[in-house]
């Protein structure tokens, strides 16, 4: 890829993708060319729209279902998948062949996410595919739609950025970028969606943004979406007199968004109908799930609406005439979404854990706690010293119980309801004022549903022409074990050691780092490795050997199990190597075992494609 003359980004999002590209022969400076993609898809049988946004829905629609002819799009299509508006509609009356959610499947990490699993709990008659197909399916759909716009310039030719969320773990990053090779792309970024979200409320600003904020300021920007709630911490520092963006600190990965709320209002109507002698089944339960989550938009989108009707097919019928009717109401959804998921509290609340049954059923890992409020209270005081080696900023005072924000930016489809940005804002500034701190300020994001598309396009345009960038590298610091050599003991494994390998804030795609020690490499035969991953620990530097540490400064990563085959080796041999690792730039770890003795062999293990592989 030579000169592409478009800075593409891509949205691939829980609930909805959207493209936005920046045309860069017609921009220039901050003075910025950007447009959205309106995508060509179904949205009733034989009848094609162009929409901005591409909900992520596929529907897999029964042989005799549709006619002939009433699924075609301006491209070639495969009449056994569906995508798009037409797909979430046939979903709410049949919602046992309806895949939703595939980007919360994509970072399960007790699954194989190649495997053909999807509808979850569908029966056997009922075609399946897998989360990473699913998201083939919608990336394939956003190149069909840009190619047929621009033959002239197709979206493999261009620079593209697509966004995850700022806690998809390296395996989850990788299947993403993956997928997009799947349809052609092979240059391709990566970005965080907290930051293609504040990205995008700077390109907005039109260059007023450094009027906005100063040195010293700390954003918190709080995405919550419709699969994930994604916490971010972005500094506002100085370099030479210019102001510049550093993202000093992530929170862990929560799956928690308007999946949830939406299954909360379901049950809400749930229990509303069974007051009236209405009982409903499993599949009827996810259909009247399918019909919140429309309703809870339209009235989100519409502040003059009070109620919003909601239909659920009767068992057996698929007529409207039998059909089982309710509605949501406004004040139903406030009630329900401000007190159950951003419920006032403390500073020192922490999200609650509840003992899990022995016995479960596959299904996506949600957060126990739904309270997002309790969660942004842990993630704070998790992060209590994170600007303390940034120029330019005040220490906090020693009593600090939690980092304290200066502004605030909401992202994520939910924040359309505009008392959850007030609500989230009034505990936030709760806490400030019990600690004597000033008040957050409020930065006005333009659209919520195509800021981090927006905000994608520009960092690839700024990547390659000039312009303001977030700065930080890696948000963790990343550690393999290491076993002790010890004899064996009845009833206990080996110590462990942490080792070093990615400091915290390596940027992506920079030179590999090396640890100096020598280590011990089983080839040959079955081994595991283990890795660990720290956002607090900032200060550890590659080769240091950790020999303990508490309990929440260090999280296990799914370990890797695999054997390092070799030619010229004994199995079994242990090998002198030295290490090197590297993050490649759509956040890959990769971790490389050189002989010592120069020997022609080495040994690669990375977070790869099937969950964790080497």
């Amino acid at each position: 890829m030579n000169h592409p003359r478009y800075a593409v980004g891509i949205d691939l999002g829980t609930t909805h993708c959207a493209l936005s590209y920046v045309d860069s022969e017609k921009s220039e400076g901050e003075q910025i060319v950007q447009a959205l993609l309106l995508i060509p898809q179904l949205v009733s049988p034989g009848a094609v729209e162009a929409r901005p946004l591409l909900p992520s829905f596929l529907y897999l629609p029964h042989r005799d279902e549709f006619r002939a002819g009433d699924l075609g799009l301006p491209w070639h299509t495969d009449a056994t998948r569906i995508g798009g508006e037409l797909a979430r509609q046939q979903g709410m009356t049949t919602p046992i062949r309806l895949i939703s959610s595939a980007k919360s499947w994509l970072c399960h990490p007790d699954i194989d996410r190649k495997a053909a699993c999807l509808p979850a709990g569908a029966p056997a008659e009922i075609p399946q595919i897998s989360p990473f197909d699913a998201s083939v399916q919608f990336l394939a759909h956003l190149r069909d739609a840009w190619n047929g716009l621009h033959p002239y310039a197709p979206l493999h030719q261009q620079a593209v950025t697509v966004t995850v969320p700022a806690s998809f773990d390296p395996a989850a990053r990788e299947l993403t970028a993956e997928a997009a090779r799947a349809i052609g792309i092979e240059q391709l970024v990566l970005l965080e969606e907290p930051q293609a979200a504040l990205y995008s409320w700077v390109n907005d600003s039109e260059g007023e943004w450094r009027q906005q904020v100063q040195v010293g300021d700390v954003i918190l920007v709080v995405d919550v979406g419709g699969g994930t709630t994604d916490l971010s911490l972005i500094a506002v520092t100085e370099n030479d007199g210019a102001l510049e963006l550093t993202r000093v600190a992530v929170g862990e990965h929560i799956l928690l968004g308007g999946d949830n709320m939406d299954l909360a209002l379901a049950y809400l109507l749930k229990t509303k109908l069974a007051h009236t002698g209405v009982e409903l089944d499993r599949w009827q339960v996810q259909a009247l799930t399918h019909g919140c989550r429309q309703a809870k938009e339209t009235l989100l989108a519409d502040a003059t609406l009070a109620q919003v009707p909601v239909v659920v097919p009767s068992r057996g019928s698929r007529l409207i005439g039998g059909s089982i009717r309710t509605e949501l109401t406004r004040a139903e959804i406030e009630a329900s979404l401000i007190e159950g998921f951003f419920p006032a509290v403390a500073a020192s609340a922490r999200p609650v854990n509840r003992p899990r049954g022995a016995l479960t059923k596959v299904g996506l890992p949600y957060a126990q706690d739904p309270a997002v409020t309790r969660h942004l209270a842990a993630f704070l005081a998790r992060q209590a010293g994170a600007t303390g080696d940034l120029a330019g900023f005040v220490a906090q005072h020693p009593d600090a119980s939690f980092l304290r924000p200066t502004a605030v930016l909401f992202n994520g489809g939910v924040f359309k309801a505009t008392p959850l940005q007030a609500r989230v804002l009034e505990v936030l500034n709760q806490w400030l004022a019990s600690e004597s701190a000033p008040a957050a300020r409020l930065l006005i994001a333009r659209d919520l549903d195509l800021a981090v598309a927006r905000g994608a396009a520009f960092h690839a345009h700024v990547r390659r022409h000039g312009g303001v960038r977030i700065r930080g590298g890696t948000s963790h610091s990343y550690y393999v074990g290491v076993e002790s050599a010890m004899p064996a003991i009845p009833g206990m494994e080996p110590e462990i050691q942490a080792l070093c390998v990615v400091p915290f804030g390596l940027e992506e795609g920079s030179p590999p780092v090396a640890p100096p020690q020598e280590f011990g490499l089983v080839v040959g035969e079955p081994v595991r490795f283990r890795f660990f991953g720290s956002s607090v620990r900032r200060e550890d530097q590659v080769g240091d050997l950790l020999e303990e540490w508490n309990a929440d400064e260090l999280d296990e990563m799914a370990e890797i199990q695999t054997t390092l085959s070799t030619t010229t080796r004994k199995p079994g041999e242990v090998v002198a190597v030295q290490l090197q690792a590297a993050v490649t730039e759509v956040g890959t770890l990769e971790l490389t075992a050189i002989p010592v003795d120069a020997g022609g062999e080495h040994w690669n293990v990375a977070f790869n494609t099937r969950g964790h592989q080497a």
